[in-house]
């Protein structure tokens, strides 16, 4: 009976506290900026992360939590973006910062902006820039 306990264990443990050692190395994830250039010309970050989360919060979102996952399926897309350009990357990160964007805005611009520890200083770069598309979605999803 304990060597069946043990076994489940060895085999369980892995799967809920995941090693980081599949990394070749840690690299920097790019953040989605968004504007609305008929409103201001400020570039805005696309839901940052909060401050502060309360722990109930916290375990919640370890239950729940399908918005982050979306953000998480976005950074994908903007790291496929940054090695190639197509209009399916570029639709998909669309798609939720259309549904995020205040209604008074006509239209929305959105970059890639990485941001690196070199010597000590952090460093940003702007790796891609999109163009300039309709905020309100119209016509099929996959449109851009």
């Amino acid at each position: 009976m304990l060597q069946i306990l043990t076994d489940t264990l060895r085999l369980t443990l892995p799967a809920l506290i995941p090693s980081w050692r599949f990394f070749k190395a840690v690299q920097p994830s790019p953040r989605i900026e968004w504007r609305s250039p008929d409103l201001d010309e400020h570039w805005q970050a696309f839901r940052p992360r909060p401050t502060h989360l309360s722990p109930i919060t916290i375990l919640q979102r370890m239950i729940w939590n399908p918005r982050w996952n979306e953000t998480l399926f976005m950074v994908s897309c903007s790291e496929r973006l940054t090695a190639e350009v197509t209009d399916h990357s570029i639709g998909e990160i669309l798609k939720p910062l259309r549904q995020d964007m205040p209604h008074k805005a006509t239209t929305l611009q959105f970059r890639l902006k990485f941001i690196d520890r070199i010597d000590g200083t952090l460093q940003e770069q702007i790796t891609f820039t999109s163009g300039i598309y309709p905020a309100q979605h119209k016509g099929r999803d996959n449109d851009i």
